[in-house]
């Protein structure tokens, strides 16, 4: 088989390849599509998620929110809808400038967490619109696993984790109070200290450990 041969075949596989992904899609690619409204779900204790619901059915799914803030971004979401209801929700880039860049006040956390549930929501729609998942839309997946961690504060937590297969672990410094003060004394940074060695003693050496954050709004 020449190049020339070899182009063509490819050529023709690609386009039995689209013809079934255009068979699988729920809609014409070339057809309306246009948003109908957005539906934020707040979850407890901060959590938010986003539906953006289309007049086909097809509803993407996003996550806009700032850890604490989750009502302040809701609102910001509700600010962003008179712009996107009516619209094609395929023009995902378009829609991001139109909202980023049209705003009085650019970027900030509560903007750019809202536009960031919007953007995730509105691939969603174009991938389903188009029977194919998000990633292929993006350049095809870059790896084939993941590996997760698990939240712990004692030991126990530690070593149900290594129990269930877990080699990563994410926690936090450990107060006898609970909250940290801004200048933590002798005596509690030596406390914070021996709960690590705990962890790290029920974990063993091989595993990896991540912390989270304490700053945070607190009494003294």
């Amino acid at each position: 088989m020449n190049r020339r041969e070899a182009l063509a075949a490819t050529a023709v596989g690609l386009g039995a390849v689209a013809m079934t992904q255009a068979a699988d899609a729920p809609i014409n690619p070339k057809g309306g599509l246009k948003i109908t409204k957005l539906e934020t779900i707040l979850v407890q204790p901060r959590w938010l998620f986003l539906k953006i619901h289309t007049d086909a059915g097809i509803v993407g799914l996003g996550e806009p929110v700032v850890e604490g803030r989750a009502e302040t971004v809701a609102t910001a979401v509700k600010e962003v809808e008179p712009y996107l209801v009516g619209k094609d929700p395929r023009q995902v880039t378009h829609h991001w400038q139109a909202i980023y860049r049209h705003a009085f006040y650019r970027g900030g956390p509560v903007l750019t967490s809202a536009l960031s549930g919007i953007d995730m929501a509105l691939w969603d729609i174009k991938g389903k619109a188009l029977g194919v998942p998000v990633y292929e839309l993006l350049g095809g997946p870059t790896r084939s696993k993941v590996r997760l961690y698990a939240q712990t504060r004692t030991p126990d937590d530690i070593r149900r984790g290594v129990a269930a297969g877990f080699t990563a672990f994410k926690t936090g410094p450990q107060f006898r109070r609970r909250y940290p003060r801004y200048i933590e004394t002798p005596s509690q940074v030596g406390f914070a200290v021996e709960q690590f060695a705990a962890l790290r003693k029920a974990g063993g050496e091989d595993i990896t450990s991540r912390s989270t954050s304490t700053a945070r709004s607190a009494p003294p």
